[in-house]
């Protein structure tokens, strides 16, 4: 009998916990409203049979408990029974299933005018890439992918040199336009998960994902990996901002494209079918040369690193190692001599500054150093070169060339006061450390 009343209470404590429980979905942000009535549906089919077999169970113990001077009799068979189960087995798994398959071929179908934007997951970091003025993303392989082009980019494909990366882990999009997110992975197994937007995707590295959405409430909201990536999977977080389409178009203006220059506001992302990236071949770690010496010798990216702040420059992230990816590639894009000029990177027109910015955006520099002096996990990059700042300690210090390469190999040497201690060491080549700096001098 003991038994019977607690299988009892588990079954009502479960329900009772399920309304009353603090751990509800958040509110929705996005179209897709048929994810939670399929989310409702599964909840409803499966709490059904699991009071239902909890009471069964409680039934049988005590219907069925031994008593003296009472035997049970053997029956073999039951087809009546049998035919009840299988017809609400079948009904149950139509329930499941159905709902979702149905939501799932509209989530990978997106509209004709959807516009698109791309996402590279890399331990433990993202990146956003979106089409310039010409509408449509440039070809990428991963022959190309290096320190300074994460996306690998084709330097030699026009279509290319408009793209707009985004600088930092916020991608700003426009509020009530349909959005095909296209998903590549450089390393491993990731998964853009936006929980307000009620969808998600794997990101395989060699193939192209996608699924699209509509975003219906302006707001800022966190992106997680859905995917355990590594050490630092818990920390491979970013901001996806919905604006109104002033506001919009006033980030995109700001933003760098590959070619050099800002963006032109009204072009990127004009619509899904454009704006789609030749699938050859991407996804995976980048080794061969780039054509004509554009893009230099690439080396395959090493782990994106690690928990970024305290030191005044460097890459931000997450807890594990921090790999230099790349450091031949980015030695050869930096140019000849070891100098942090703009010839042989790749991507178009001369630009201050271009190698360390790319730079800074493949190691996920700009996750916890900003560039427009808002504060950060690390102090901001935005007048850093030139100012004094004042240590743990009390201690002050102008920031010049040799500080902030001591800060970059060194980090714990010398902390800004106000900020943890969390930023590791960065393996960088003397040309890419030069890069960094010569970016970080350009940001007045």
């Amino acid at each position: 009998m003991a038994l019977a009343v607690v299988l009892v209470l588990i079954a009502l404590g479960a329900v009772a916990f399920h309304f009353a429980s603090p751990w509800q979905p958040t509110a929705i942000a996005s179209n897709w409203q048929s994810m939670d009535e399929a989310l409702r549906l599964t909840m409803v089919i499966t709490g059904v049979a699991f009071v239902a077999l909890h009471l069964f169970v409680a039934y049988a113990v005590v219907r069925y408990r031994h008593r003296a001077g009472h035997r049970a009799s053997l029956e073999h068979g039951n087809r009546r029974l049998e035919w009840w189960l299988i017809g609400i087995t079948t009904l149950g798994i139509i329930g499941l299933l159905a709902p979702g398959l149905t939501v799932y071929a509209r989530l990978i179908d997106a509209p004709p005018d959807a516009r698109v934007f791309e996402v590279m997951g890399q331990q433990w970091q993202w990146h956003y890439r979106l089409p310039g003025a010409d509408g449509r993303l440039g070809a990428a392989d991963v022959r190309f992918i290096a320190a300074a082009n994460p996306f690998g980019i084709d330097p030699e494909d026009p279509y290319g040199q408009d793209d707009v990366l985004v600088d930092g882990q916020e991608l700003h999009l426009p509020v009530g336009i349909p959005a095909r997110a296209q998903l590549r992975a450089q390393d491993v197994l990731h998964d853009f998960y936006v929980p307000q937007f009620r969808t998600r995707m794997n990101m395989v590295p060699g193939m192209v994902t996608h699924f699209w959405f509509t975003p219906e409430r302006t707001g800022r909201y966190e992106v997680l990996c859905a995917q355990l990536c590594g050490v630092g999977h818990s920390n491979m977080r970013s901001w996806v901002v919905i604006d109104e389409p002033g506001a919009y178009g006033a980030w995109l203006a700001h933003q760098p494209t590959f070619g050099g220059g800002p963006a032109v506001p009204g072009g990127a992302g004009r619509a899904a079918g454009a704006g789609q990236a030749s699938s050859a071949g991407q996804g995976g770690a980048g080794s061969a040369a780039g054509p004509g010496g554009s893009a230099g010798p690439t080396g395959p990216p090493g782990p994106a690193g690690s928990s970024g702040g305290g030191g005044m420059a460097g890459k931000a992230g997450t807890a594990g190692a921090a790999g230099a990816a790349g450091t031949a590639g980015m030695a050869g894009a930096i140019g000849a001599g070891g100098t942090a000029g703009t010839q042989g990177v790749p991507g178009g027109p001369a630009e201050p500054g271009k190698a360390g910015r790319l730079l800074a955006q493949a190691k996920g520099c700009t996750a916890c150093h900003s560039v427009d002096g808002s504060r950060g996990v690390g102090p901001s990059w935005k007048g850093l070169y030139g100012k004094s700042e004042v240590l743990q300690g009390g201690a002050t210090v102008h920031v010049d060339e040799a500080y902030l390469r001591q800060s970059i190999a060194a980090p714990q040497a010398a902390i800004v006061q106000g900020y943890a201690p969390v930023m590791p060491p960065v393996q960088l080549s003397a040309a890419e450390q030069a890069a960094l700096v010569d970016y970080i001098k350009t940001l007045r």
